[in-house]
This record gives structure tokens, C-alpha cells and sequence, in this order.
């Protein structure tokens, strides 16, 4: 199942970012990963919660402009070099990674990047055939 992000569209005011974490945590939606770009006008806050489809809904209830977009989960190893040998890869087969993120920490000592690619398919052939693992969204606690 791929993996979904939420994309919230936010003015740069104070107090907005707190609404959103306010509403989803009062919704019993759990955040997963969180990542926060911003322009002089207005923010970007992509998210990786416990049910995309949930927060979707609630976000947009309350007035927010949001988006879903498929992303790809890819898990490296926690030591020094595994996202280098990661990249080295995707700069080899020359796929262009528009942005990513790290995922809040996992038990099982692996850290997990959220990679923004245009052909996630063909991006995570190529890395399953390096032997790099890709993640679900059971592994990584989401419901879609």
C-alpha cells in the first residue's frame, strides 16, 4: 500500500501550526513524520500521520487547503553512511529526489527516509534490486 502524505497549505501567523497539531491530536490521529517549508507569505507542512484519509478530512473540514500525495518510504541503516549509500544509488540511476525527510524514530534501529520522487514504482525496483528495503504502511504504523 503506498504510503500518503498530507500537504497543508498554512499563512505565516502564529498560532497555526498549533491548530493543526490541536486538531489532529484531538481526532486521535497520531503523527508519524512532520516536515515544515516556508516562503515569506505561507508555509507547507508535510505530514505522514496515522490515517491520511482522516486527517484529510478533518483539515479540509476546518478550512484548510490540503493535498494528498504518494511518497516512498525507503529504511536505512542508523549508522553513519547508510542514507550516503542510499543517495549514491538514486544519483547513479540519476532519479532526481524533489525533497525528503527523515520519519520519527522506530524500534527496530533502522531509520526511515520519505523520499518525494516522480516515479515511485521504478524508483523502488531499482532500489529493492540494490537489496535497499522499501516500507509499507503496516511497517511504519499507518493506516493509508
Amino acid at each position: 500500500m503506498d504510503i500518503h502524505q498530507v500537504s497543508v497549505f498554512l499563512e505565516n501567523q502564529a498560532g497555526k501550526l498549533s491548530e493543526v497539531t490541536n486538531l489532529l491530536a484531538d481526532n486521535d490521529i497520531d503523527l508519524r513524520a512532520i516536515n515544515i517549508a516556508e516562503s515569506s507569505d505561507y508555509g507547507i507542512m508535510r505530514v505522514i500521520t496515522s490515517d491520511s484519509e482522516k486527517a484529510l478530512k478533518i483539515l479540509r473540514e476546518h478550512g484548510f487547503i490540503v493535498n494528498s500525495t504518494a511518497v516512498l518510504g525507503v529504511s536505512v541503516p542508523d549508522r553513519p553512511g547508510g542514507l550516503a549509500h542510499l543517495l549514491r544509488i538514486l544519483a547513479q540511476e540519476k532519479f532526481d529526489v524533489e525533497y525528503m525527510y527523515s520519519i520519527f524514530g522506530q524500534p527496530n534501529g533502522l531509520a526511515y527516509m520519505i523520499l518525494r520522487v516522480d516515479d515511485i514504482d521504478e524508483v523502488r525496483n531499482v532500489l529493492e534490486q540494490d537489496g535497499i528495503h522499501t516500507a509499507d504502511c503496516t511497517e511504519l504504523g499507518i493506516n493509508s
